[in-house]
């Protein structure tokens, strides 16, 4: 049986009953797709998850690639090349690529929503599977010859990498020291060492382009410190001669190690060198250098990205302990503890496993909804830019949500896999037999890769809040609010409490947001105060990330609430207990985690320098 459990119900409630999708899908630019044909695509893509991409997922931990530092390769298990071949050989990944590829345009929303049943059940196969994606992007941002290397690219199913770690530079992009230089043919040469490169090195396709910041050497007006003097140069892994198709010789960046992970082991993590033994020859995107600006495109993706890979695994980690709760029995009911000859139960009838599993069912069904939730956000971004009258209101909602989405998902699904599924499982859960081990393995890169938690959480006030004026902010707080004051449909939407604590919840996260902005103001005159603020983004991201999952949450409950009492589902159905079962998730979410935003705004709101004073050698 597939490791893998999909949530295909609930996320065609959080797409069509909730968000109302439909309203996107059947009209332009999306006339091929309909209703029926996305809900057609997402059952498909669910079994091929479950079947051939999920059956390598054990084994590609188990047998990770080998790399040859002789020949600089990478060889994969032929089972994982198997399930790759499956994904790629279904096509799905066309709904992604500019139609100018051959794509098919299709909505953010549903894009997403099929990334989480492929990342759910093989995550580095849906890494690997890049290339089309950094081909769009070629082709949108490139000269002819590099709009050729993109339709190859297609063709021949290449690869692609996104290269900015150095290894002294970290997550500190505009310290790398890799150079570019011009040369009399067009091309760049290119020479330094990259680190912590995902898929830098395999054999599922002839070819790789990786995609480089690097800095212009000796080009007037291309250079400077800092990440504005970076450029984006395709480097390819064998030179290609554009009319045929046909590969050349091999170019000058080679894998020098493949790293030894503590999870996602199937997946090269990669240290690159360029120009070692020859010269590592490269084009500049676009011919211009605005390197950091086209990175970005790929960046913001890529948080979007680790955010539903996170759901992806905590979804299928609660719907593991939540079939090994029903099956497992252990010990009497709790109210018959004392009769030892009464009947052994399933472990979901005691009372602090049902706690467990409905932490488990909020976090996981309240981080899909907030995937959805910014893609929905990203669809209107599309929609407006394809009408030529771009949405900047939406914009800017987006780039408010990705950190969340990025660095709450990530915290928040990595903390409940370890604390609560794997928990579930109790001493079961600590061996290879299930693979909560494995999950939990594999979630923690999530707030590592892509920037931190931290980073995400200076991102999300300096960038998303202070420099935007608070605008989009308060957009998003406005429409909570007036969710908060209703109105709520008579006999319906029995959740006047929760939407009590909701509303103050938001007032919470609003009032930690206003200490930070109001002592980031005055470190004008006291630096020091930056420290406090600094070291408060963190909370601040999380406080507002339960905040918008308890929003959306309560949401689903109104929706299921209301369909509820129009139809009249029998009790015991699926139809029935699964609205139930959203209802109790929201209000349990709303009591147990909301309250907790007012002791993030307790710990805020009074300016404390001890940590900024305290020497290094005290800690």
């Amino acid at each position: 049986m597939s490791h893998y459990r999909s949530n295909l119900a609930d996320i065609e409630f959080m797409l069509f009953d909730v968000l109302h999708r439909e309203q996107v899908l059947g009209k332009p630019p999306y006339d091929d797709i309909d209703p029926d044909t996305a809900h057609a695509v997402l059952g498909e893509v669910a079994k091929l998850a479950a079947g051939d991409v999920a059956a390598s997922f054990v084994s590609g931990d188990r047998n990770p690639p080998v790399f040859d530092p002789a020949t600089h390769s990478a060889t994969l298990p032929a089972d994982f090349r198997a399930s790759y071949n499956a994904w790629m050989d279904a096509g799905y990944w066309q709904l992604e690529i500019d139609p100018g590829l051959g794509g098919q345009p299709c909505p953010p929303s549903l894009t997403w929503a099929v990334a989480e049943l492929l990342i759910g059940a093989n995550p580095a196969l849906f890494f690997y599977a890049s290339g089309p994606r950094f081909a769009t992007l070629a082709y949108q941002l490139g000269t002819p010859a590099q709009k050729r290397l993109a339709e190859l690219m297609i063709e021949r199913r290449w690869c692609a990498t996104m290269v900015l770690t150095e290894p002294e530079a970290g997550s500190d992009v505009g310290a790398g020291r890799t150079t570019a230089t011009p040369q009399p043919d067009g091309s760049w040469h290119l020479q330094g060492v990259k680190r912590f490169i995902t898929s830098g090195e395999h054999d599922l396709s002839e070819n790789i382009v990786h995609f480089v910041l690097a800095r212009p050497a000796g080009v007037d007006g291309a250079g400077g410190p800092g990440t504005k003097g970076l450029s984006l140069f395709l480097v390819p892994k064998f030179l290609v001669d554009l009319d045929s198709g046909e590969l050349g010789e091999r170019n000058g960046v080679l894998a020098t190690n493949v790293e030894h992970k503590m999870g996602l082991k199937v997946s090269t993590t990669c240290e690159l060198t360029f120009g070692a033994d020859r010269p590592a020859k490269g084009w500049l995107l676009g011919d211009v250098h605005d390197g950091i600006r086209q990175m970005f495109q790929v960046i913001e993706y890529a948080r979007m990205l680790v955010g539903t890979k996170a759901i992806a695994t905590l979804s299928t980690g609660y719907l593991n302990a939540l079939e090994y709760a029903k099956e497992r029995v252990q010990g009497p009911d709790l109210t018959r503890q004392a009769d030892k000859t009464a009947p052994r139960v399933p472990i979901i009838r005691h009372p602090d496993v049902r706690r467990s599993l409905m932490t488990q069912k909020a976090y996981a069904e309240g981080l899909r909804a907030l995937v959805l939730y910014t893609a929905s956000v990203q669809d209107q971004v599309a929609l407006s830019t394809a009408a030529g009258a771009p949405d900047a209101d939406a914009v800017a909602l987006n780039d408010l949500l990705l950190p969340l989405v990025k660095g709450y998902g990530s915290e928040r699904a990595w903390v409940v896999l370890g604390t609560e599924s794997l928990q579930t499982f109790g001493g079961s859960g600590f061996i290879s037999d299930f693979p909560l081990e494995q999950y939990v393995r594999d979630a923690k890169i999530d707030t590592l890769y892509e920037g931190t938690t931290a980073i995400q959480g200076l991102d999300l006030f300096f960038r998303k809040i202070v420099r935007d004026g608070g605008r989009a902010l308060g957009h998003l707080s406005a429409e909570i609010e007036c969710f908060v004051a209703g109105p709520a449909e008579a006999g319906v939407d029995d959740l006047a409490a929760e939407r009590k604590l909701l509303g103050a919840a938001t007032a919470d996260a609003e009032n930690i947001v206003g200490r930070l902005v109001s002592l980031a103001a005055q470190a004008q005159g006291q630096p020091k105060l930056l420290y406090w603020v600094g070291g408060n983004t963190s909370r601040l991201l999380l406080a507002l990330g339960d905040v918008v999952v308890g929003w959306l949450l309560l949401r689903q409950a109104a929706v299921a609430a209301a369909q509820l009492a129009e139809h009249a589902h029998a009790e015991g159905s699926p139809e029935y207990e699964f609205r139930v079962g959203k209802i109790a998730a929201a209000r349990w979410f709303a009591r147990e985690v909301l309250p907790t935003v007012a002791l993030a705004w307790a710990n805020v709101r009074e300016y404390d320098d001890l940590l900024a004073d305290l020497p290094d050698g005290a800690f």
